[in-house]
């Protein structure tokens, strides 16, 4: 199993996550990216990541919301193709669609 950045994660990009991942597996493009990324091949399923999370984006993998399933795909597909989701994420909640949400980071 892996942990899932989902949909909550969009034009948010508060890295708490990130300081607190004791694999380094959380990665996003900066200044490109809209949303965080978990690489599950190195994800290590500590958990660590899941309750620093502002918005409540972070999942576990058989945790993860029906309404956001096609968000594991996107974690996997990121590492593989970063325009193709990028493409499917602006999509899915185009671009300055959703007002700005504010986090402590």
């Amino acid at each position: 199993m892996t942990y899932v950045i989902a949909d909550p994660c969009i034009d948010v990009l508060d890295k708490s996550c990130v300081d607190v991942c004791p694999v380094d597996c959380i990665y996003y493009d900066e200044g490109i990216d809209r949303m965080l990324y978990i690489e599950p091949n190195e994800c290590i399923d500590c958990g660590a990541c899941e309750p620093v999370c502002p918005v409540e984006a972070i999942f576990e993998e058989t945790a993860l919301p029906e309404k956001w399933k096609a968000y594991y795909d996107i974690n996997v597909k990121w590492f593989e193709d970063k325009d193709a989701v990028r493409a499917q994420i602006n999509e899915l909640i185009p671009p300055g669609s959703r007002p700005p949400v504010e986090t402590a980071s």
